[in-house]
């Protein structure tokens, strides 16, 4: 078993992570969708970023006018910025990391769940980086109810992924102070529970 970020460095090294934005495609843009539906103009961070895919496909839209992406594996924001010398990244402890200045939507796809104590980034993330007004919006694909990705530690060897329920997910948020929490599943069928989608408002 090795950490999330090593396994993840790996991946950048070994050309994986393309496999990450063909998965999460749908369920990412659901999220987008609804996080930037009626906004005039937005500021933007992906938490956990990988190697930048979102941030480049958002700062592609007109009314987002910054993007940043934010990981804590080396060789991924490495390759962010090698693909990209827009936007800004930065290789850090989520859990530590503060923009220098808080912004509209911080979004994050399958990363809360590789820390020890997920409620705890949720509230640091709502305190320190989402302006008054502002949204939180995570999806994740290992969850209680989705059964199809219980064995997913065990085949990843990876050695922190903390396994929550939806309504868990959701108290998470509540917790944080985070208001208007609300949850759906993106992309389900009869096989997979789909992405669980959870948001609330700063």
């Amino acid at each position: 078993m090795d950490t999330p970020i090593n396994v993840f460095s790996d991946w950048a090294q070994n050309g994986k992570d393309e496999g990450m934005e063909r998965h999460h495609n749908k369920s990412v843009m659901n999220m987008i969708d609804f996080a930037c539906s009626g906004l005039p103009e937005y500021s933007f961070i992906d938490a956990g970023c990988g190697n930048g895919w979102v941030v480049r496909h958002i700062s592609n839209d007109s009314k987002c006018n910054c993007a940043i992406g934010v990981d804590g594996s080396f060789n991924m924001i490495k390759k962010a910025k090698k693909l990209d010398d827009k936007n800004k990244y930065y290789c850090e402890d989520l859990l530590k990391w503060k923009p220098h200045s808080k912004v509209d939507i911080v979004l994050s796809m399958e990363v809360f769940y590789y820390f020890e104590n997920p409620g705890l980034l949720i509230k640091h993330i709502n305190n320190n980086w989402i302006k008054s007004g502002g949204r939180l919006i995570m999806g994740v694909d290992y969850y209680q109810e989705n059964e199809a990705s219980h064995s997913w530690q065990k085949d990843c060897g990876i050695s922190i992924m903390k396994l929550h329920s939806e309504k868990e997910w959701k108290r998470f948020f509540e917790n944080a102070g985070l208001n208007e929490v609300k949850s759906w599943r993106n992309d389900q069928d009869e096989e997979w529970g789909g992405t669980l989608i959870v948001t609330g408002i700063n």
